[in-house]
């Protein structure tokens, strides 16, 4: 059986807070998902706004490869006839080769929101499919709060599905808008829409739409697709209103590795990370690293038994090979971790060590007492590798400090403060001396110490701070508590994290800054 993949991340996934995307956007996205495989992909309700127009109208001139685009909107409004609609033109004025129409399923949607009668609003689904029906190559209806509607009023919810099939649609796609099914109520409603249809003698395709509302998006499409529904809609990462859409990113693996059913995106299934992480740098919001199969966690291992055990056989604590999604083994360095976990960073550094080197012992108690200090290695990779060369009498000193001021004055109260670092280094037997402005105290040290250093190391003019995090590790001290600052750096060509802590945040962001720029030094000598 194969199953049609329909994504709907341009149009129900823009309706998620905070997700945005410009027309631009949405064409790159939608060459991204034609590439990756989708078989549907659902570009928005082109009467609902200027920028759904445009991009229509810019689609028109892009060819796809394998997706059909469809357009999205209603049935007609009661008091216009389809050919007089302003929503069912915009749709044909779209210019897809599909379009996707929903109608209400639950009678209490036509009483309280259409205010029509329950018959008014059977002929408006029919009136409006068999209207579309002529001017587009594939129809698909969306039954609308199906399963809220057949828990409601049995009956009615199946004389939707009736008149849209009379009305010439093709693909019948089973809504659970609010969210609020679990999988056990999936497979009865399921069985008798099933039941249903074969008595209409109706060879009409089954599709599921789940909203996340009650956690259980995926597993509802998953046992749909289980019972012979050849049809799953859902969003890249799960976006969507409210809680998010069913996901995708966590649906196809699941077809393609867990129940050997073909889609045509499993041809590519190796790009499901890199169209994750695509649609999240567009929508310019974080990668959830705790994601299924995409996630920078899904394949990380921290304990030391788990790495020992991934290591000798990498099927005892993951479920598929990362590779086969576009994602990566990691290992992490931590208070839990052991000799493993080292010995695996050593080799991935290039660095000599051997599990029964007395070195290695030494490692493996500095880091166990620095976690406990506070410091926390597992997005500081950078400041790690520092550690363990240091360790081992590898590690260049490429500059030391003899001395840091930072200056703060609030001179007007209605303008912002100015900020002035002041520092003395050594590099190589040559003092620097110099000191520079800033948008606050780290930003002001940063720049002094670049100042004082690239004259002697210019590489540095290519590298720059990406993001500064701060975390309160003992809350009840109030303003004297200890942080941690988490600093991410990058060039060219990578990016890397280091860490620094202290009762003094400006001491704990130049440990960061120091770590930061020893590697950057360090990297550019290795490589």
């Amino acid at each position: 059986m194969k199953i049609e993949i329909y994504d709907t991340t341009l149009r129900d996934g823009t309706q998620a807070e905070n997700f945005n995307l410009s027309v631009d956007d949405k064409v790159r996205i939608t060459r991204q998902l034609d590439k990756f495989g989708i078989d549907f992909i659902e570009g928005g309700w082109p009467g609902s706004n200027p920028l759904a127009v445009e991009y229509f109208k810019q689609m028109q001139g892009i060819s796809l490869h394998h997706s059909k685009l469809s357009a999205f909107g209603a049935t007609r409004h009661f008091k216009n006839a389809p050919e007089d609609d302003p929503n069912i033109q915009a749709l044909i004025d779209a210019g897809t080769p599909a379009i996707t129409i929903f109608g209400k399923s639950w009678d209490v949607h036509v009483y309280d929101a259409l205010r029509i009668k329950l018959e008014d609003n059977l002929q408006i689904i029919e009136d409006s499919l068999a209207y579309l029906r002529k001017q587009v190559e594939v129809l698909l209806y969306d039954a609308e709060h199906f399963f809220d509607g057949f828990k409601n009023n049995r009956d009615y919810a199946l004389a939707t599905l009736g008149r849209a099939v009379k009305g010439g649609a093709e693909t019948l796609i089973l809504c659970d808008t609010n969210g609020g099914t679990l999988p056990h109520e999936i497979a009865p409603i399921i069985e008798q829409v099933k039941k249903y249809l074969e008595e209409q003698e109706s060879s009409v395709k089954l599709g599921i739409h789940s909203h996340n509302d009650s956690e259980t998006a995926v597993a509802n499409s998953l046992m749909a697709i289980s019972l012979g529904i050849t049809q799953v809609q859902g969003t890249i990462n799960g976006f969507g209103e409210r809680c998010g859409n069913a996901n995708l990113t966590s649906i196809i693996p699941a077809l393609v590795f867990k129940m050997g059913l073909e889609c045509h995106a499993a041809n590519n299934i190796d790009q499901l990370y890199e169209t994750s992480r695509f649609v999240d740098e567009l929508a310019n919001l974080p990668h959830n690293r705790y994601q299924p199969y995409v996630g920078e966690s899904a394949f990380a291992h921290k304990g030391g038994i788990h790495v020992s055990a991934v290591q000798r056989n990498p099927l005892t604590y993951e479920h598929i090979e990362p590779e086969q999604v576009g994602n990566i083994r990691r290992i992490l360095i931590s208070d839990q971790s052991g000799r493993s976990n080292i010995l695996h960073k050593a080799q991935r550094y290039g660095l000599k060590l051997d599990a029964d080197d007395p070195v290695m012992a030494s490692i493996v108690k500095d880091l166990k007492d620095l976690e406990n200090q506070g410091y926390q290695y597992e997005a500081a990779e950078a400041s790690f590798e520092l550690l363990m060369r240091k360790a081992l009498g590898l590690q260049k000193k490429y500059f030391q400090l003899e001395g840091l001021r930072v200056m703060n004055n609030k001179y007007q109260m209605d303008k912002p403060p100015l900020t002035e670092a002041t520092i003395r280094l050594y590099v190589s037997g040559d003092e620097v001396h110099t000191a520079s402005m800033g948008n606050g105290p780290v930003n002001a040290i940063d720049t002094a110490l670049r100042k004082a250093l690239t004259r002697f190391y210019p590489a540095l003019e290519e590298m720059e701070l990406v993001d500064y995090k701060v975390r309160v590790l003992s809350g009840e001290h109030g303003t004297g508590a200890k942080v941690r600052v988490l600093i991410e750096s990058r060039d060219k060509t990578s990016s890397w994290g280091t860490v620094g802590v202290s009762l003094n945040i400006i001491e704990a962001s130049w440990q960061a800054l120091v770590d930061s720029i020893n590697y950057k030094l360090m990297k550019d000598e290795k490589d």
